[in-house]
């Protein structure tokens, strides 16, 4: 018998042995998930309003946003699962083929050159490869033995490499680690030696001097330096990180009411309504408030888990398991960089913090959990 993965095929899919499709399968919506979701994101925008200076245009905003991701959403949530997988090549080449034109033709902003300008749109490359990076190597997966060979893996580190290179490159710290993030994770839902960890963890801590030293631009080496002293630069590098701390520590554990937050209010936490917004919500709505987010957080990552854990093929169990994963890399890297716990690398609370990109990419990548969870099943011989 092959070791590679396969399906077992009724020859009769509407014999009574096929298991009765039910509305929400039809519709290729989990609702649970969904519920979850929805939830989310009003508790999102009830945060917005008070961190973006208690105007209803950043909400309205952002719930255009949120329409249009969910929109989104719910046609990838259509697609077949085996679709998907024949698509995860061709979007991971796309992908790449863009980002080489971002450091030729890209647009440059604030330093950085990270956008390309296509018949008077403008978009980001980069968040295409948070999704077709873990799709393609879960696919090169998908049709090997699995624990995968030495070869295998080598490989499969090229293809997670190189898009993640080429971003770092731009420079887009936060989206590199991101997107190296969910291809690693579905190596390691691959089941990959232990050995082969300890010798990249071993490879990773002898890059770190070299990587110090010439790969890390000025301002990068900054903001570590900054995370280990915040107070040798107040009013200048170590300003943010210090008001956010401040705001954390003030809400204790009951918070000071919604919209009565001083820190945000009055203006003196940055990027009060992307970024830091934790930093908000901490303020006005204590560790009471955080602690529900969290909850709904790990819900969602449970959730997420679950339907990876009983999808059909290894190609949706490595691919939804990747996902969730990189969901809580989100909320990690955010929330420890606004608790001064990592340095400051740009990534959003996810589906909290205003914006628009990551609202789309990331509900997109649950449209993609949709298709997996309600995938057709029947009953095996």
């Amino acid at each position: 018998m092959s070791q590679i993965d396969f399906v077992r095929q009724m020859p009769d899919q509407s014999s009574d042995l096929a298991r009765p499709v039910g509305f929400w399968q039809r519709v290729h919506i989990d609702p649970i998930l969904m519920l979850l979701l929805l939830v989310l994101t009003l508790f999102g925008l009830v945060v917005l309003y008070s961190a973006a200076g208690q105007t209803m245009t950043a909400v309205f905003q952002q719930g255009r946003f949120y329409a249009v991701a969910y929109v989104g959403m719910l046609v990838i949530a259509q697609l077949d699962v085996e679709r998907i997988k024949r698509l995860a090549p061709l979007a991971y080449l796309v992908g790449v083929g863009l980002l080489v034109a971002v450091a030729f033709l890209g647009y440059d902003a604030k330093g950085a050159q990270r956008w390309l300008n296509i018949g008077g749109f403008r978009f980001q490359p980069s968040e295409l490869m948070k999704l077709a990076v873990p799709m393609a190597v879960a696919w090169y997966f998908s049709n090997r033995a699995l624990p995968p060979k030495f070869h295998v893996v080598l490989l499969s580190i090229v293809m997670i490499a190189v898009p993640a290179l080429l971003i770092a490159r731009q420079p887009d710290l936060g989206t590199s680690i991101l997107i190296a993030a969910s291809g690693l994770f579905v190596l390691f839902f691959a089941g990959i030696r232990w050995k082969f960890i300890l010798s990249f963890v071993a490879i990773a801590l002898a890059s770190a001097y070299p990587l110090w030293q010439f790969a890390l631009r000025d301002y990068q080496r900054q903001r570590i330096l900054t995370l280990l002293n915040p107070e040798s630069d107040k009013l200048g590098a170590g300003w943010n990180i210090i008001q956010s701390k401040t705001a954390i520590g003030s809400g204790g554990w009951s918070g000071k009411g919604w919209l009565n937050g001083t820190q945000s209010q009055l203006d003196f936490l940055p990027e009060s309504h992307t970024d830091f917004i934790i930093a908000v919500l901490a303020e006005e709505w204590g560790m009471r408030g955080v602690l529900i987010l969290l909850v709904i957080y790990c819900a969602i990552i449970v959730r997420g888990l679950w339907i990876g854990v009983n999808a059909q093929h290894s190609f949706g169990r490595l691919l939804a398991g990747s996902i969730t994963l990189t969901f809580f890399v989100y909320i990690f890297v955010n929330m420890g960089m606004v608790s001064g716990l990592l340095p400051i690398v740009g990534v959003p609370l996810p589906l909290v913090s205003q914006g628009g990109t990551s609202v789309v990419t990331l509900l997109a990548g649950f449209g993609l959990l949709m298709a997996i969870s309600t995938e057709k099943r029947v009953i095996m011989q």
